[in-house]
């Protein structure tokens, strides 16, 4: 028996992409990189060098459970988890957890989102192998960090301790420090440390090692899902979870229980990652021309335009003069034109948005 599961989160509405990302059609089912793989499938593809497709299991809200058929058919239905609510990821964590252990209670468990962008993929693997190895004989707690490029303020950061002696892994340290994200200043203090990674949001650990961490410091939860033993895996399943969900508490993963457990390790990783989360991490990811800017459509014509990201979807034709520095955004009924420096402010129009027209528009 394969003891290594993955779990592939979801369920998110990916609103810092508005409009391209909807609540219909959130970003992990588009093909945003025009690579011919929507996101999810691409992490989909990533793990299945590790992991039998048997032992995939996909965390997503209830919305999305025909995307999430359509897009994986090598999934059965037993492997789509569905949540009647969005509750952060300890809850959808602990649910997978749970029914993991039912099934096998030697597992151990790669949780993923399913929206990241990694290159060096033969290098990835590598590291997750490390860690997984290192999960199935200690009772740790592992996240991948990443060697820092710039002095990003869109991503959380760890503080790293001793390093760790294992099979000669020579970048395994434990933890000292979660860090959120932090502002301009700060972010370059801690480049030059030396001592911080970027929070890929990437975890290892073997099912006995997250239900104890769950049990400690998030009693509430590991309660309310430690009831469902005798549903998961059975038709009642659905049942349980639509009953229990109401009664969790929204709280994250990080928060719950990484920055709180005293056996938290990372993996420190040099191969490229991103968490494509808005659409500046998608311009820095996308190839550019000679003036920055990177246009994704066929019929767009740009004039004295710099530094710019412009995605238009259709047959629209769309004329751009004067720009520098913008994101210009649209997709069916909707446009935005938005600094990049401001792109914060999407999701407040996505509310404003949703306040005028209602939820047809977002």
């Amino acid at each position: 028996m394969n003891n290594n599961y993955c779990v592939i989160m979801a369920g998110g509405i990916g609103s810092r992409f508005w409009p391209l990302s909807r609540k219909t059609m959130p970003k992990q089912f588009i093909d945003i990189l025009g690579t011919g793989r929507t996101l999810i499938q691409q992490t989909y593809d990533r793990f299945s060098k590790l992991i039998p497709k048997e032992n995939f299991l996909i965390v997503t809200n209830v919305k999305y459970h025909n995307l999430v058929a359509e897009q994986l058919p090598e999934l059965n239905e037993e492997q789509i988890l569905l949540e009647p609510f969005r509750r952060n990821t300890a809850p959808c964590i602990a649910y997978a957890a749970n029914k993991i252990k039912k099934k096998n209670p030697e597992a151990n468990i790669i949780v993923a989102p399913s929206d990241h962008i990694i290159s060096k993929e033969e290098e990835f693997v590598r590291q997750v192998e490390n860690a997984l190895a290192f999960v199935k004989n200690n009772d740790a707690l592992v996240t991948l960090g990443i060697k820092p490029s710039r002095p990003e303020t869109g991503y959380g950061y760890i503080q790293v301790k001793k390093k760790v002696d294992f099979n000669g892994i020579d970048n395994l340290f434990k933890v000292k420090t979660f860090t959120e994200k932090p502002d301009a200043v700060m972010a370059e203090v801690f480049i030059n440390t030396g001592e911080f990674f970027w929070n890929s949001g990437i975890f290892i650990w073997s099912v006995q090692s997250i239900m104890k961490a769950f049990r400690t410091h998030l009693e509430d939860i590991a309660v309310l899902f430690e009831k469902g033993q005798k549903f998961y895996n059975t038709a009642n399943e659905i049942n349980f979870i639509n009953k229990t969900y109401p009664e969790c508490q929204s709280i994250s993963i990080d928060y719950g229980i990484m920055e709180k457990a005293q056996n938290v390790y990372v993996l420190t990783s040099d191969f490229y990652w991103s968490d494509l989360g808005t659409w500046s991490a998608l311009y820095e990811n996308e190839e550019k021309n000679g003036e920055g800017n990177v246009i994704d459509g066929d019929n767009v014509l740009v004039y004295d335009s710099n530094n710019c990201i412009i995605k238009v979807t259709g047959d629209k034709f769309v004329v751009i003069h004067g720009l520098d520095g913008y994101i210009v955004a649209e997709s069916n009924d909707a446009l935005m034109v938005c600094k990049r420096e401001d792109e914060q402010q999407i999701k407040k129009f996505v509310t404003d948005v949703r306040i005028k027209k209602g939820d047809s528009l977002v």
